[in-house]
């Protein structure tokens, strides 16, 4: 009886560990991802440093936007040591965050940052982003210092890389 005492307490505790591994690990995955309003996001969009930034507007539910993050995917992983830095803004929905958009980064196994962002004024951030911008995504804006360029187009790595070249050259 003493022995199966200290199994089932074994057990209960294999099993409780585990779980709260889970939670903490989902707790870590919500504290990377930032919810920001278009004030919060906007100074991302003009930082006056020595970087080259590639801000990629996207959402799970756009398959353009799903079909071209392997390529922000592989330009980050490849600059990154290039004083480039890819920032991938989700316009998904605040309340599909954990259903949706955690577990698609999770997935795809993300590694450039990625930002959430819910502004409920977009005739207003929308156009101060890019007065061309017709509010469509993907949309990626790439600038330095020296130079800014807004794309409301799909990439493919190539294409990407080329317009990048443009910046650091």
């Amino acid at each position: 009886m003493y022995k199966l005492r200290i199994l089932i307490l074994l057990v209960f505790i294999a099993f409780s560990c585990k779980n709260k591994e889970n939670a903490s690990s989902k707790d870590i995955e919500k504290a990377k991802l930032e919810t920001l309003n278009y004030e919060q996001l906007k100074p991302l969009l003009h930082k006056d440093d020595e970087k080259t930034y590639v801000i990629n507007f996207w959402a799970t539910w756009c398959l353009p936007c799903v079909k071209e993050l392997p390529a922000f995917e592989k330009l980050n992983e490849e600059y990154k040591d290039k004083n480039v830095e890819v920032i991938l803004v989700s316009l998904d929905f605040s309340r599909q965050l954990e259903t949706n958009l955690i577990p698609f980064l999770k997935n795809k196994n993300i590694k450039s940052k990625v930002i959430h962002f819910e502004d409920k004024n977009e005739q207003f951030w929308i156009q101060d982003i890019a007065d061309n911008w017709s509010g469509s995504i993907p949309a990626t804006i790439i600038y330095n210092s020296k130079k800014r360029k807004f794309y409301e187009q799909s990439f493919h790595y190539e294409t990407l890389k080329n317009e990048l070249q443009t910046f650091l050259n």
